[in-house]
């Protein structure tokens, strides 16, 4: 946040016929409430690249488009496709709830000072109506494929950690069901056998996050779903 900004911002229309159409509101654009607006344009804080996109996409309701300026690198992630380099936990997030296109790069001479990095404009185009997916539900899911997304998914799910994680949410999903059905069901399952049906059932065992686009990844996060294995 920067007074000077707004200040200076303030001094340009002032005494124009935009003057009456300004509204300038200092604060965390990340944490504050925000009202409604249906377009967002922004050079962004570097800084707070990702919590901004994120914050866009959970808006509601959700603006029609963003122009947004990033750090070149992170431009070249929001806008990658699977199979390529940049093809990441963050490229999947994000196109499971908007179409994003890259505009145009703009060269670090354009600032000054000159930063140490280039840049790009993108264009954040959020879908209408959004996916009936909690995002922490795929988050989740892509968390564990991302982490070393050039491995195997039957890889991945064997990390340490992974398979218990999977089997104390499944006994959490087991006792909703228990209370909301009053009845006592068995609250035990061989959290290993399953993952691994489930891999071999939607032919992802030996897929790699690196080339499984959004639609592999929903099909496989609803596999888990019907089999009770939930991620947040």
């Amino acid at each position: 946040m920067d007074p000077r900004m707004a200040a200076e911002l303030v001094k340009r229309v002032q005494g124009t016929p935009e003057q009456r159409k300004l509204d300038i509101t200092i604060v965390d654009f990340v944490k504050a409430e925000l009202p409604y607006f249906d377009v967002c344009i922004s050079n962004t804080p570097y800084q707070i690249s990702s919590p901004l996109v994120f914050r866009l996409l959970s808006h509601r309701p959700l603006p029609r488009v963003a122009i947004l300026m990033f750090q070149r690198e992170f431009a070249l992630r929001l806008t990658a496709t699977p199979g390529t380099e940049f093809w990441s936990r963050l490229s999947a997030n994000v196109q499971l709830y908007a179409k994003v296109d890259h505009i145009m790069k703009v060269a670090r001479n354009n600032f000054r000072p000159a930063p140490n990095v280039e840049s790009s404009v993108v264009r954040i185009t959020p879908l209408s109506p959004p996916p009936p997916v909690r995002f922490e539900e795929f988050d989740g899911l892509t968390r564990i494929l991302f982490t070393r997304r050039n491995k195997t998914c039957r890889a991945n799910f064997g990390a340490s950690g992974v398979e218990k994680m999977m089997r104390d949410n499944w006994t959490q999903w087991k006792k909703g069901q228990n209370a909301s059905s009053g009845v006592e069901l068995e609250e035990s399952i061989d959290a290993k056998a399953a993952i691994e049906e489930i891999l071999q059932e939607t032919g992802f065992s030996d897929a790699r996050a690196a080339k499984m686009s959004v639609d592999d990844l929903l099909k496989l996060l609803y596999a888990f779903h019907a089999k009770g294995f939930h991620f947040a």
